[in-house]
């Protein structure tokens, strides 16, 4: 992640006309990017009209932001939900770990979304781009938090420089995924995991 409102759903989660909307939008700017592809064509993909679409977003613009800003309020969420849990328990290692398997699933889940978020963020608007960059940015911070609890000594610069190396590690899933998603997803964290911990030698 398809999820469908920038949010993983389970199977059996029923989904609005509004989230089948994102969805296929995200499909359609994955595959032809976002000034490849017109209203009509997203209609096409939910079974309804272009105009139709006007009855759940005010424009096209209006959809990439929803979507990207999603993403980023789930990671982000996500993060500090994660970020929490382990720091009652004091548990650096343990947070790292699960950041890490966080960011695999959200990549192997929702390889349109990841493609989306790579390629479009120029596209935004103002507005949303800079509150999407806001989110980020803090995703980030709960990353940088966490690298430097486990690798004594690095500092700030060079953590963050870490984080967003793995972030494009594992965000390069949607264009090399050719094993099963099992294995994949363990490959990721292996190697996720050694490239950050190997900053301690």
């Amino acid at each position: 992640m398809m999820i469908v409102s920038s949010q993983p759903v389970s199977p059996a989660a029923p989904l609005s006309r509004r989230d089948q909307i994102l969805a296929a939008a995200a499909e359609l700017f994955a595959r032809h990017g976002f000034h490849g592809v017109g209203i009509d064509d997203i209609g096409a993909a939910v079974g309804i009209s272009g105009p139709a679409l006007y009855r759940h977003f005010r424009s096209k613009d209006a959809m990439l932001g929803e979507m990207l800003t999603s993403i980023s309020e789930m990671l982000l969420d996500g993060g500090q939900a994660i970020a929490q849990r382990h720091g009652e328990l004091s548990d650096a290692g343990g947070l790292l770990g699960e950041l890490v398997g966080f960011q695999v699933d959200f990549a192997l889940d929702n390889p349109a979304l990841i493609t989306v978020q790579e390629r479009n963020l120029g596209n935004l608007t103002d507005p949303d781009r800079r509150r999407v960059r806001g989110l980020q940015r803090r995703y980030v911070e709960v990353w940088v938090q966490a690298i430097q609890d486990v690798v004594r000594g690095i500092d700030e610069p060079s953590a963050r420089a870490a984080a967003h190396a793995v972030f494009g590690l594992i965000n390069s899933t949607p264009h090399s995924r050719h094993i099963d998603r099992a294995e994949m997803a363990a490959l990721l964290r292996r190697m996720a995991v050694a490239a950050l911990l190997g900053q301690r030698e």
